[in-house]
Parts: structure tokens; sequence; C-alpha cells
């Protein structure tokens, strides 16, 4: 590497560093660059990476594992090879183009991080959308509180489920453009909440759904593309949520018990009655959980309140189980294995990025509602 590239590389390594020390210790810092910075990679680039029909996002981030792959490799290989007897001239030969390989290889690690930075570090230190728009939390909610929230939301699901067009085998039919709508709700929640107006680019398919299936993954947030994709075999009534959820991280609230909330006001505002039922089944068993372990698993008291009907736990499914089988006869790795290393991952990057509870923030959609609900009639 020539002098000036390494003072260059120094000098954005430094950088990145700096800007993540200010991410950490400035919650106006991150306010402003969210506000007005972060929109203009989803106007720009997030365009741009629009145009493929495909996730680019998803692209990425398989040649990012091969290229990872391919530098370990390449290592072991130039150290097997350094032991060995190889000729001096074709060493040299090798080893130069081992230096331009792992210098650019270096070149695009500093990439990434400066794309974490910018697409993801600063969004977990800003101002949450609960703080943005309702105020700090101060109340202290009482379990009174969450029984009339859980029984609202079980009612308005054993409703729905009894409204729904369904074929012969009971599985929920939809016509409408699932897309479009999830974007103009989400454009209905911006007249009111000035963060989420504006551009929205479309929702992708994951190539690689049967994979992400097995980690339970319903969508995924590329901060390299600036694309919001999803699980194409899922059943069908997780998508107008999680179309919701993901087109709430570009707008810039990376929490995902906050995009839970987003894309539940998005969805349970909606004109279109499948959208208002997965927004509510989107919470269901978050509230219903919330409210079994506050009665102490006691089976009295919950039968004392609005029951869950059979039809809205057949249609709170993740995937059919005709789904399952051939995912699970065709997958090169077990499942459970699969879905334990990516808990882990995922916990692990929630915690690196300060979210102290990891994957359980999830469940923080709970008080969300609680909070909501405090100063919102529930109609």
């Amino acid at each position: 590497m020539r002098k000036w590239q390494r003072y260059v590389y120094m000098g954005i390594a430094a950088a990145v560093l700096a800007v993540n020390a200010l991410a950490w210790n400035s919650t106006a810092f991150c306010d402003w660059y969210i506000s007005h910075i972060f929109p203009l990679w989803v106007n720009t680039y997030g365009r741009v990476t629009g145009l493929f029909p495909f996730s680019v996002g998803e692209l990425m981030l398989m040649l990012g594992v091969l290229l990872a792959a391919g530098a370990v490799l390449f290592a072991l290989f130039l150290g097997v090879v350094r032991l060995t007897s190889y000729k001096a001239g074709r060493w040299r030969k090798l080893h130069k183009g081992a230096v331009l390989f792992y210098r650019a290889f270096a070149w695009i690690v500093l990439g990434v991080c400066v794309v974490m930075t910018l697409n993801c570090t600063i969004l977990y230190h800003g101002s949450t959308f609960s703080v943005k728009y309702f105020g700090e939390d101060e109340g202290a909610y009482t379990i009174e509180d969450l029984i009339a929230v859980r029984n609202y939301v079980v009612h308005s699901c054993n409703e729905l489920a009894m409204e729904m067009e369904r074929d012969a085998q009971g599985n929920i039919l939809y016509e409408g453009d699932m897309e479009q709508e999830a974007i103009a709700a989400m454009r209905r929640l911006g007249e009111t909440y000035e963060g989420l107006s504006g551009y929205y680019p479309g929702v992708k398919p994951l190539l690689l759904s049967d994979f992400f299936s097995q980690q339970h993954m319903a969508g995924y947030y590329f901060p390299f593309s600036m694309e919001a994709n999803y699980n194409a075999v899922m059943y069908m009534m997780n998508r107008p949520s999680t179309f919701c959820h993901e087109l709430a991280h570009l707008k810039g609230y990376i929490y995902e018990d906050e995009a839970n909330f987003i894309g539940y006001l998005a969805c349970v505002n909606a004109q279109d009655p499948v959208f208002r039922y997965s927004g509510y089944l989107s919470v269901l068993y978050y509230l219903d959980n919330d409210f079994w372990d506050a009665v102490g698993g006691s089976r009295e008291e919950y039968l004392k309140q609005e029951i869950i009907l059979d039809q809205v736990h057949a249609d709170n499914i993740f995937l059919t189980q005709e789904e399952w089988d051939r995912i699970e006869g065709r997958a090169l790795l077990d499942t459970d294995t699969v879905d334990a290393v990516s808990d882990s991952f995922t916990d692990a990057a929630l915690v690196l990025n300060g979210v102290e509870d990891g994957m359980a923030s999830y469940s923080r959609v709970v008080k969300l509602l609680l909070q909501y609900y405090a100063c919102h009639p529930m109609v």
C-alpha cells in the first residue's frame, strides 16, 4: 500500500472510530443524523438498489461470506506453500498476488465498517420513537392495564378471523397488491408521525427464504443496500406486519420492539382488513405471554379473560406444516442448529450495539402498546 493510501485508510478508520464514539455519547448528534443525513441514503442509494428485482443486499451478504471464507482458505494455502520447497520465483509472484488480494480485502472490511456505522450503529443511539412522539415513559402500568390491551387485541383478532375470505383448506385469500398497501399504510402513519413520512422503496423477497425460515426470520433490513426484505415462504398473514416492520427500519427506527410497534400501528390503521388482522396477530402472543406470566400461569385467571379462538391460533403461524416439511426435507443443515446459531449471532449483535437484553427486546413492544393506549382510545 502506497504511503498516501495508507494515510487515507488510517484517516477513514480514525473517522469511523470517532463517529462511533460520538454516537455512543451524544443522542443529539444521532437525532440530527437520523433526521437530516440518513434519509439521503434511502432517497438516493435506496432508489438505485430498488431498480433491481432481486435483493441486492442478500447478494452482497452471500458474496461477503464467500469472500471471508476465501480469505481464510487463501491464508491457509499460503502458509502450507511457504513451508514447502516452493521455487523462490514462483513464491514471489504468489506473494505479490496475496498482497494485492489482502489489500483489497482490507479496504472492503473498512467499507463494511463505514456502512455499518452510518446505516446501523448511529441509529441505535438516537431517540426512540416513543420518546420522540409520546415523551418519557414515567407511568407504572398495572395488570389491569395489561388485561385491557390484551383483551382488546384478542377481541379484534377474533372478530377479524371471522371476516376473512378463505379457500377450501381454510387459508386466507388475498388478491390486492400487498407491497403497495404496506407503503400506503406507512405513508398514512407518516401523516401523524413525521419521521415516517417520505419515500419508501419496495419490499423484496429473499432468495434464500428457506434458509431464513430455519432461522425463524420473517424479514431483514440490509444496511448495505438500504432494502427491506421479507421471507417469501412464511404464511401470508405475517407479510403485512413484516413489510411495515422492515420499512420502519428504513426510517431510522432500528430497535426491533419499535419496528414491531410501528408495524402494528401501520397495519391496524389500514383500510384493508387483512392488514388490520395481521397487525393484531403480530402482537397477540407478546401480550398473551406477558399476561400469562403476570397471573403466575394461573389457568383459572386466564379463563376469566377473552379467549383466543382456535381459528386465530391457526392463522397465527410462521409457516404452514407443508412448508416446514418441504424445507426440512431439503435442508442441508439441521433447523435447530441453524436457529440456535442465528439466535446467538443476533443476540450478540444487539448487545454489541447497546441493546442489553438482546433478542428479549422484541417483546418490549408490550410496554409500547401500554404506553400508547394509555393516551389513545381502544376502538
